[in-house]
């Protein structure tokens, strides 16, 4: 009687870069001396909703507006609607450089386009903070400031960045439970030990835009518009 052969088959796992499209929002001024607010929205949000909510800061029509929608579709099982994210944990590294190099085109594109000055803030809320911090670090370009709501710095971000960071405004709501007091305590750590000028607003509400946080933005913009 033979005896089966037992084999070992060993799977490996491989990647491989793939085009795909991305799709941004634009709102011009009309003029090309102005400067650019980049925006990334965050999870399960779409660059729409970004958009509609940078355009509620004051004095936000001095600048031309960009709204990056995330590479990563999915559908909102409460609507149906189709909403997107950045990233998750899997193959983390690889979709950081995928989505830097989008960020880079656009804001590329954007320039080529509707010809924007050369001043540039990056805007980000809840996970789309930590896109603003990557992209403020690592898109090529020089960066201006950083409008970062409901969202904490990568931890990779402070290494990048060659020991300089752009003014930024940090802001959270008090009853955030995501982005919590000791997470934003932790960010200003990391952030005043490069000597970034960081500005503050807490607001009393949640996980959510709010009118001090809008009247906070329009001021620090003001002052790189200026």
């Amino acid at each position: 009687m033979s005896t089966p052969i037992s084999t070992t088959v060993s799977t490996k796992t491989h990647t491989i870069a793939a085009l795909t499209h991305g799709e941004y929002l634009v709102e011009p001024t009309g003029t090309k001396t102005s400067p650019l607010l980049v925006g990334f929205h965050g999870y399960g949000e779409t660059a729409h909703e970004h958009l509609a909510e940078l355009k509620t800061v004051p004095g936000i029509e001095r600048w031309t507006l960009c709204a990056i929608q995330g590479l990563n579709p999915f559908y909102k099982r409460s609507t149906g609607e189709v909403v997107r994210s950045w990233m998750t944990k899997e193959n983390r590294e690889l979709a950081i450089e995928d989505n830097i190099r989008y960020v880079a085109s656009v804001i590329a594109e954007v320039r080529r386009a509707y010809g924007a000055d050369e001043r540039l803030v990056f805007s980000g809320f809840s996970q789309g903070v930590a896109m603003t911090w990557r992209a403020a670090v690592r898109c090529g370009f020089p960066c201006h400031g950083v409008l970062a709501l409901a969202g904490d710095v990568p931890a990779e971000v402070p290494e990048w960045s060659g020991g300089s960071l752009p003014p930024t405004l940090l802001a959270r709501g008090l009853k955030d439970p995501w982005y919590s007091e000791a997470k934003m305590e932790a960010d200003l750590a990391a952030l005043r030990s490069l000597d970034t000028e960081v500005s503050t607003c807490e607001f009393d509400d949640g996980h959510v835009w709010h009118d001090d946080y809008r009247q906070a933005a329009g001021k620090f913009l003001a002052e790189i518009a200026a």
